[in-house]
């Protein structure tokens, strides 16, 4: 590979279903493909990854431990192998945390298990100090299986950086709050319901920063919104459905993961189940999203579903067959091809660093 082509990504795993943990990869961006550097298992079952950056300008990747206890920890993304934690392990002080961003100097967590938001300040070399506030989530479903509480499921910063939003799939909502980023308290501002029985999971927002697609867990659905950034209100305006008619009867399908085009004209969905991705065409207003064509996810229950930073190659991380597969994006239609894919067991999460 040559090096002035190469990229970094990070894969996370379970480690509870015989995963590596935190596994670095190489990435050669003409052809897609990840070369595997090293893994570490420093913490358990680091299901999810997100990259920040220390005062000093380095960057920083952050995981979630997704255990009862719940933790985050930090690495360094400098190393040739296996990436090299950074400072201490810190609770979260919530149940099964499934996702983490940064914003405004602190890192934030989703925590499903106990159906709340965590925030932790980032000290100057981008480790997290003790926990600052939790936030909890409260309400519950139609479905008594999955929605008997909140399950916070995602949490995530506005295009504008001015409000947090987290998605809880227990209560079939988005909350919104401003984040205080002094004392790192959070501060509810509104909340958005949406179908019930539906199950939100991820949010993804257009490039406008006026839209956002949020993925439906319980119901292979996306519920188009506008976003409001002034107001901080999220405005549901229809929902479509990602597979086609019937393609759902068999099996059972839990959609895992939506990402946007950088140039907002396709929407790409991870169907866990059906083991599919798939492709949805936006027209100029943005509203209107056609279900164009749906392909194999190159494995088996795809948690995760990455664009790299060209926007040329879709990563899909494929839990249950414990691979990680890449995919060439037609620039005209958005239908990806795929291309090759690594063995990563228990792979759930991939980010580019």
């Amino acid at each position: 590979m040559d090096d002035s082509s190469a990229g970094r990504a990070y894969i996370g795993s379970f480690t509870s279903a015989g995963g590596h943990g935190v596994t670095a990869a190489a990435v050669d961006r003409g052809t897609g493909r990840l070369t595997l550097l090293g893994s570490t298992d420093a913490v358990p079952d680091p299901s999810f990854l997100a990259v920040g950056d220390s005062a000093a300008g380095d960057r920083v990747l952050y995981a979630v431990s997704e255990t009862g206890d719940g933790a985050v920890a930090a690495f360094a993304t400098d190393e040739e192998g296996a990436p090299r934690p950074l400072g201490e392990v810190r609770p979260v002080n919530g149940s099964g945390p499934t996702h983490l961003a940064v914003t405004d100097g602190h890192l934030l967590t989703a925590n499903y298990g106990s159906g709340s938001v965590t925030t932790l300040p980032l000290r100057g070399d981008g480790t997290p100090g003790p926990a600052a506030c939790v936030f909890p989530h409260g309400g519950s479903g139609p479905d008594t299986g999955r929605q008997e509480a909140p399950h916070a499921h995602q949490v995530l910063p506005d295009p504008f950086g001015a409000w947090v939003l987290s998605v809880d799939l227990g209560t079939d909502s988005v909350r919104v709050c401003a984040l205080d980023a002094r004392t790192g308290e959070l501060r509810l501002h509104g909340e958005t319901a949406l179908r019930p029985g539906t199950g939100p999971r991820h949010l993804a927002f257009h490039p406008s920063g006026r839209h956002a697609y949020v993925l439906n867990e319980l119901e292979p659905t996306v519920t188009v919104c506008r976003w409001d950034p002034e107001t901080g209100v999220l405005d549901p305006v229809g929902e479509t459905a990602v597979l086609p008619d019937g393609a759902g009867e068999e099996v059972r399908t839990y959609p895992s993961e939506i990402v946007v085009s950088p140039d907002g004209r396709f929407l790409w969905t991870a169907n866990r189940g059906h083991d599919s991705i798939s492709v949805l065409t936006l027209d100029e207003t943005a509203e209107k999203p056609v279900l164009a064509a749906t392909v194999g996810c190159g494995g088996r229950w795809p948690r995760d579903l990455t664009l790299d930073p060209t926007g040329q190659w879709l990563y899909a991380a494929n839990e249950r067959s414990g691979n990680v597969s890449w995919f060439a994006v037609d620039a005209e239609t958005g239908v990806p091809v795929h291309t090759g894919s690594a063995e990563v067991p228990a792979a759930s999460c991939v980010v580019f660093v």
